[in-house]
């Protein structure tokens, strides 16, 4: 006779808690909490095996929407804190769920570290180019001269490019998508959940109260066509309604071409997820409109590669010196001065 026990096919549903969802009725968040519900039964995981961590913001309700182990950490902080866990349970699936003000202002400096030391978790950054939890301030994506309540005569600060400074702190994956794609969205998580190492996620997500429709222009069916490029390994950038149009590079310049024009496909940047510094081009590809023209904004993977991670390292590093010099830790803690009390 077998012990052996198949273990429970899981749904979305059995990552949903009773919990009721409280986000303003069209919030981005809704798509995203229903797709990261739809993938996790694919990975293979169990659900004690896997862990949300969460910052301040919007955002940061998640843990309490999805039934893992989970928690609601402070601002900034959940980098650190997803760094101590993962270091001490390396085995746990961890995901990061912050936003682009908790994430890349007062979390700023443990969201690089994490990344450059490259524990093996998913960060998920929510980027909605504002503060919507405090009700609608300018937050460290916002475009320059934004009119918030917090800048009521326009932003005077140069926003930070997510996926560049990703990139410059030495993360090994980063990718793009957004909330209103939910197949592109779905497949943008399996691939961040399947690097080996830390896995860096920018999702525009809208938020219609305080800052509605910022990325329409990517979301509109009626815009989508000509505003957004899907970077696919291997494949050529092309884009467009008909798919006639595509990007090369002049030098270290991309330019877009028309293929009705005589322009070959054969001509096109061929994506490589490998190439960094093709990678640093896509990454800037809309911050010098003035310099580079109007070209469309990049979606998918933009970089990927191996690097050891920190989690792996330390522990290797702890069992050598267990073996370089074997420790007694009741003795150590005892030492010399131990005496009897009659």
């Amino acid at each position: 006779m077998s012990d052996t026990t198949t273990a429970p096919v899981l749904t979305a549903k059995d990552f949903a808690t009773d919990q009721e969802v409280r986000w303003c009725p069209g919030c981005g968040d809704y798509s995203i909490l229903a797709q990261v519900q739809k993938v996790m039964p694919t990975l293979g995981i169990p659900k004690e095996n896997i862990v949300i961590v969460s910052g301040i913001g919007c955002s940061s309700r998640f843990p309490y929407y999805m039934n893992t182990y989970g928690m609601h950490s402070i601002h900034g902080r959940a980098t650190a804190i997803a760094s101590g866990l993962k270091a001490s349970r390396p085995e746990l699936s961890v995901w990061i769920v912050t936003g682009d003000g908790d994430g890349l202002s007062i979390g700023g400096n443990h969201t690089i570290h994490l990344l450059r030391r490259n524990f093996d978790v998913n960060v998920m950054l929510f980027n909605n180019q504002i503060y919507g939890l405090t009700k609608g301030q300018y937050s460290p994506t916002s475009e320059e001269h934004k009119v918030t309540k917090s800048t009521p005569m326009g932003s005077i600060d140069h926003p930070f490019n997510p996926l560049a400074l990703a990139l410059g702190a030495d993360a090994t994956f980063i990718a793009r998508t957004m909330d209103r794609d939910p197949k592109h969205l779905q497949a943008m998580l399996i691939r961040t959940q399947q690097h080996k190492g830390a896995s860096f996620l920018e999702i525009y997500q809208n938020c219609n109260i305080f800052n509605d429709l910022a990325f329409e222009t990517f979301t509109d069916k009626k815009t989508k066509g000509e505003e957004t490029i899907f970077l696919e390994q291997g494949q050529p950038l092309v884009f467009g309604d008909n798919n006639d149009k595509g990007i090369k590079l002049d030098g270290f310049k991309p330019v877009v071409v028309n293929l009705n024009d005589g322009n070959s496909i054969d001509d096109l940047w061929i994506h490589d997820e490998q190439d960094i510094y093709k990678a640093q081009i896509l990454t800037r590809i809309f911050d010098n409109p003035k310099v580079d023209g109007h070209l469309p904004r990049p979606f998918g993977v933009f970089y990927q590669t191996n690097r050891a991670c920190y989690e792996d390292v330390m522990s290797a590093q702890l069992e050598e010196a267990k073996s370089r010099k074997p420790a007694d830790l009741d003795k150590l803690l005892r030492g010399n001065e131990v005496w009897t009390i009659a």
